[in-house]
């Protein structure tokens, strides 16, 4: 596990805690497996898994305001017109 650690924490794409056993498992296996694995995880790697989970979704943030800012600096302004009745 520890060897696995320095790996991680460089990695820029961070990938899910979750280890996938079967590809082509039911949905029901799947929970099950999901659910063995949570319990029978330590503290240290349910800190690890969380400390993931908040950088994913710190960096999900900034690529949607680095691509909101993006999106505005290539906005166009149309000039309104407006006509008064009498």
């Amino acid at each position: 596990m520890e060897s696995q650690k320095p790996q991680s924490e460089n990695n820029p794409a961070i990938t899910s805690c979750r280890k996938k056993i079967s590809e082509d498992a039911t949905f029901l296996q799947d929970l099950r497996d999901h659910i063995d694995e949570f319990i029978h995880a330590s503290m240290d790697e349910h800190k690890i898994c969380f400390k993931k989970t908040i950088q994913k979704m710190l960096g999900m943030s900034k690529v949607v305001a680095e691509r909101t800012a993006e999106a505005k600096e290539v906005e166009s302004s149309l000039s309104l017109q407006t006509t008064v009745s009498q």
